[in-house]
């Protein structure tokens, strides 16, 4: 897929997003402008307090802007009420944090299967599992897995609803250099096979080599956009 010239995905115009008030009030987004494409991988780079989750979750429909525009493909998102933004999230989103959010009394398959009930075309759980390489764990509980089997088992999560756009918040954040690379292979898979969006927040500047685009996040703008001619797989990233 071409998706430099592939159709716009999200449209952020202008966002803004405003905390509290008065002497205590922080500016997370201070007028964002950005287009991603469709079947982009596309990676928030940025200090902490740089608005990069904050930016996330407004295109994620967990958040609202303060000001300004977001468009998901034709829809728009600003201004849309509690209950289209559910079946906004439910229906085109899939959701991957550094924390696995994982249920301990549920099998790994029990737990990916959670969100097929409200998924309009999920995939089998089984081939979500096989997706991220634990189809061998089907049957095991959360407590008996590693952490990058945890998130690789939230990612399966994510992926099982055939999600348009998969947000992930640091999903490297807490695991191991070994671990953390074998999570990013994972999600470039999804990407390159299944034609999903990608969005990764990461602290990690390594980790942009393997994007189609890197934003670069500062006090809450778009600092610059670097394209990367030549992407590189996970396998070839050191940090």
């Amino acid at each position: 897929m071409n998706v430099a010239a592939a159709a716009p995905v999200f449209s952020a115009r202008g966002v803004t997003k405003v905390y509290g008030s008065g002497d205590a009030q922080v500016r997370a987004l201070d007028g964002v402008d950005l287009q991603i494409r469709r079947g982009e991988f596309i990676v928030l780079l940025g200090a902490s307090g740089s608005g990069k989750s904050t930016l996330l979750n407004i295109l994620g429909g967990l958040d609202v802007p303060t000001a300004g525009e977001v468009r998901f493909a034709d829809h728009l998102l600003t201004g849309a009420s509690e209950a289209e933004l559910t079946r906004y999230r439910r229906e085109h989103v899939g959701f991957v944090f550094q924390f696995y959010n994982l249920i301990p009394s549920l099998t790994v398959r029990e737990n990916v299967a959670l969100v097929t009930d409200i998924a309009p075309h999920p995939m089998a759980v089984d081939e979500a599992l096989a997706w991220v390489g634990l189809a061998e764990r089907r049957d095991h509980f959360p407590s008996q897995l590693s952490g990058g089997e945890q998130q690789r088992v939230a990612i399966a999560r994510a992926v099982v609803k055939q999600p348009d756009v998969l947000l992930c918040d640091e999903p490297t954040g807490a695991l191991d250099y070994a671990t953390g690379k074998r999570v990013l292979e994972v999600i470039a898979k999804v990407n390159a096979e299944l034609g999903t969006t990608a969005v990764v927040i990461t602290h990690n500047a390594a980790i942009a080599a393997m994007a189609d685009r890197v934003v670069r996040l500062a006090d809450g703008r778009v600092d610059r956009i670097e394209v990367n001619e030549h992407k590189r797989s996970p396998a070839e990233l050191s940090w």
